[in-house]
């Protein structure tokens, strides 16, 4: 079987477009959404819609829980914050009701997905070294665990010690533990633009990463056009 495994599409319809037409030429079985649908690009509703036809199993990220809420934004980054208000009056109750029921830890199969880790999943912390992981390994029961959130696609191995390797293609070994960053699908923030994801073969035990071209400029029309910040559209150029 082969799984494609994507997150913070961060409602970049064109992103997730492609990454789904690619998938599906690679011999895809099943998806499973790291969360954050939702959030910073223009197409927060399409993107939910799409996502939640599909049918996948879905976990909830950081903006898919402030988009969903009411609680005031004012402690964030304030880019973020104009774009999660704008997000808000985008959404119908349903869509929101629907974010807000993701669960923020599944199993699926015989491993586990989180948004950000699994020591604290509803404080949002960041993994971005390998001592960020070791808090990580202590509560992951399962040999896998994928995740996202710092949009950046990453693998830390817990053998006896932990370590980081590159995010190629990952041969999947018994008695080894994985904390697998698949990347990000709207905002690339590793300096490259493409849209990434990953795929796990379970018949031969590798997880490879693809990075996908889209319509970028189409994207950045959108963001324009809604008023959202110029930055955002910025950004997306220098995958960052």
């Amino acid at each position: 079987m082969r799984i494609a495994l994507f997150g913070d599409i961060h409602a970049n319809l064109e992103a997730l477009q492609a990454v789904l037409a690619d998938a599906a030429t690679q011999g895809v079985h099943e998806y499973v959404c790291m969360g954050d649908v939702v959030g910073y690009n223009a197409d927060p509703a399409a993107c939910l819609e799409k996502v939640r036809e599909m049918g996948c199993p879905t976990i909830k990220g950081n903006h898919d829980e402030d988009a969903s809420g009411d609680h005031t934004l004012d402690t964030m980054n304030p880019v973020a914050a104009a774009a999660l208000e704008w997000t808000r009056s985008q959404l119908n109750p349903e869509q929101r009701q629907w974010l807000r029921r993701l669960r923020m830890v599944r199993q699926v199969h015989d491993f586990t997905v989180v948004h950000s880790t699994l020591d604290q999943p509803a404080n949002w912390n960041y993994v971005t070294n390998r001592f960020d992981a070791m808090s990580n390994f202590s509560y992951q029961f399962t040999r896998l665990c994928f995740h996202g959130h710092t949009h950046v696609p990453r693998v830390y191995v817990k053998t006896d010690k932990v370590t980081e390797v590159p995010a190629d293609s990952i041969a999947i070994e018994d008695d080894v533990k994985y904390f697998i960053n698949v990347g990000s699908v709207g905002q690339p923030r590793d300096g490259d633009w493409r849209a990434s994801y990953a795929i796990f073969d379970t018949e031969q035990q590798i997880v490879s990463f693809r990075r996908i071209e889209y319509d970028i400029a189409e994207t950045q029309r959108k963001i324009l056009a809604a008023g959202l910040p110029e930055m955002l559209a910025e950004r997306l150029s220098e995958g960052r």
